[in-house]
């Protein structure tokens, strides 16, 4: 049996596996529950049963929408997809408006819940969207005497699964189903208006998932721990993977308690996002700052030996025998922390540092990093466990389906430009905008993903992929989230007492702006309030009442934000920007990184002291 389609992959998992705990889950309660391959493709086949009698017809859409990862999640995504239903899921941490954009646009027919707030936020959402005829919770609990704006009833979703054990429907809507045909449309956040419908087709994820198989460091019914969502394509295709090896799947109950799930599942891999990794580091180094002063330096001795660390090197002779008590009283414990029996972690959806990425493999916890965008499926290239096939600070050798080339640019070094991808993994396009995607592909297929990169080769000639830079604009921040500057900057600009305002938090754990105040309307104000406008400017800048004022006003716009686009810190600055001084061009556009360099030390502060 080949896989093909999405689909197809339980079928793979129960013929040659036959999984007794294939996907399994933590109840907010903390109990722990599991599904079998066959219990999970039995509910597979009730939920497209379900749906078939509901009216779902192929080509509709429904969404899913969930804080935390669980089966459930997967036998619905994998039941809609064997009947031609398109899978659309979203963020659950999204702005209202966003919700209605999506909903609209895909022309979402049904949606499934998960806990929290999600029921509140759809049905506010739902007076302005006419599509959406139902509304399912997955736990119960969320639907009892629950209506929707409409005053429908909210039903538990097992009201989709049909009582019927006949499936022939299903496999006669399964045998018209072809690899080329939309599995999802995952919407992502552009640079500037509103998000871009990704369309991809089961052939373009599947085609990825072949390509990492046989990269995935594990044996069939080892356990990998799934917390990153899976609304991204990054968790989504991996968990694909999982399956296809046979694998263990277990959900973390979420983000929160992760460490107690390490803890309890004892997981052999996961993949994870920078900003995590470094938590971990983080409250490693926090809590021993609180021992005693002997544990203190020999944490720091043995941390200071990791420093030494690359891929492929052995210490030998005297450093062999200081790593081995190094490994005896430091690293086997922070192994500890993680499970026990980590045998390797990848990591995507944002640059993970070199630092990061050195000190977990040097402790016997391999670190391996790759790339991709939601518009390729989404792995581009991606670090590998087998020896001479990783470089610290690349994104690893590319896949072998995927074609890459630089397109040089006179604005970088030599060899280095834009990075361009063709092959099965690219996406059909964006849903409904024709345009946009015409923006991002050349008329002979190759996809424009906006950063820069250059081909590099270690030792053994292998070739590795390194991105140096972004060229678009859109941030993403460590912990894997795209946030558009411009709405931002815009917003925040349409108080007086703002003249330039420029959103920072690439790579970093949360967003900042950097605010170029309107000075002459400043002085009014303060002379307004009884504060000194002296020749002084950054005395101003530094009074707790200015400060108060500027804090205001983002208070006032963050809430119009989704969570991870809301400003947590600010900086006021005493320089006038300009095209003279340049940090404007002269259609007074911001240049970036003429901004981020000049206050490179002020950002830094932002986040090594929170």
């Amino acid at each position: 049996m080949e896989i093909h389609r999405l689909f197809d992959i339980p079928y793979y998992q129960q013929k040659n596996y036959q999984l007794k705990q294939a996907l399994g889950g933590m109840h907010i309660s903390g109990k722990t529950y599991t599904y079998s391959s066959e219990e999970y493709v039995r509910l597979v086949n009730k939920v497209s049963l379900g749906l078939l009698q509901m009216g779902v017809k192929p080509g509709d859409k429904i969404a899913l929408i969930s804080y935390n990862n669980r089966p459930e999640w997967n036998i619905m995504d994998m039941g809609m997809m064997q009947i031609g239903a398109i899978n659309v899921p979203v963020y659950p941490t999204i702005s209202p408006s966003d919700y209605v954009y999506i909903f609209n646009d895909a022309n979402v027919k049904y949606c499934i819940l998960g806990h929290g707030d999600l029921l509140d936020k759809v049905r506010t959402s739902q007076k302005d969207i006419s599509s959406l005829q139902a509304i399912f919770t997955f736990d119960e609990a969320d639907s009892k005497g629950q209506v929707d704006a409409n005053g429908n009833e909210v039903h538990h979703w097992e009201r989709i699964w049909s009582d019927s054990n006949d499936f022939s429907a299903v496999e006669k809507m399964k045998e018209s189903i072809k690899p080329e045909d939309i599995a999802t449309i995952i919407y992502t956040s552009g640079t500037t208006g509103n998000p871009k419908g990704v369309v991809l087709s089961h052939n373009n994820i599947v085609t990825n998932v072949r390509d990492v198989l046989p990269f995935i460091p594990l044996k069939p019914t080892e356990i990998a721990l799934s917390f990153l969502p899976l609304c991204h394509v990054f968790e989504r295709t991996v968990t694909y993977a999982y399956m296809a090896k046979g694998v263990n799947i277990m959900y973390a109950r979420d983000i929160d308690t992760l460490s107690e799930a390490l803890q309890e599942v004892k997981p052999h891999f996961f993949t994870t996002v920078p900003r995590l990794l470094e938590k971990v580091y983080e409250k490693i180094v926090n809590k021993v700052k609180t021992e005693s002063k002997i544990k203190q330096k020999i944490f720091f001795w043995a941390l200071g030996l990791t420093e030494k660390y690359d891929y492929d090197w052995k210490a030998s002779g005297l450093m062999g025998i200081q790593w081995a008590i190094a490994d005896k009283l430091v690293f086997s414990k922070i192994r500890a922390r993680l499970g026990g029996r980590v045998k390797g972690i990848v990591t995507g959806a944002a640059a993970c540092p070199r630092r990061m990425a050195q000190f977990f493999s040097a402790i016997g916890v391999p670190i391996r990093e790759g790339y991709g965008l939601t518009e390729t499926s989404p792995a581009i290239s991606i670090n590998l466990f087998e020896p001479h096939q990783a470089m610290l600070g690349s994104v690893g050798p590319i896949l072998p389906s995927v074609q890459v080339k630089i397109v040089e640019d006179s604005n970088y070094g030599a060899g280095e430009g834009e990075i361009l991808v063709k092959g099965p993994t690219v996406m059909v396009g964006y849903y409904n905008k024709p345009e946009a995607t015409a923006e991002v592909m050349t008329s002979d297929g190759w996809f424009l993903t906006g950063d820069i990169g250059k081909i590099v080769e270690n030792t053994k000639g292998v070739k590795f992929l390194k991105i140096t830079d972004r060229k678009k604009e859109l941030l993403k921040t460590s912990g894997g989230k795209y946030v558009a500057p411009t709405p931002i900057e815009s917003k925040l600009k349409e108080d007086l007492l703002i003249e330039q305002v420029m959103v920072v938090g690439d790579n970093k754990k949360f967003v900042s702006v950097i605010i170029q105040p309107t000075f002459d309307s400043l002085k009014g104000w303060c002379k307004e309030h009884n504060i000194s406008y002296g020749d002084d400017v950054n005395a101003v800048l530094k009074n707790p009442k200015v400060i108060a004022y500027y804090q205001t006003v983002i208070d006032q716009y963050n809430p119009l934000f989704g969570k991870v686009e809301q400003v947590k810190k600010f900086l006021l600055v005493s320089d006038v920007w300009g095209v003279p001084t340049g940090e404007l061009t002269p259609t007074m556009k911001l240049k970036r990184r003429v901004i981020l360099k000049k206050y490179e030390n002020e950002i830094e502060a932002f986040y090594t002291n929170s």
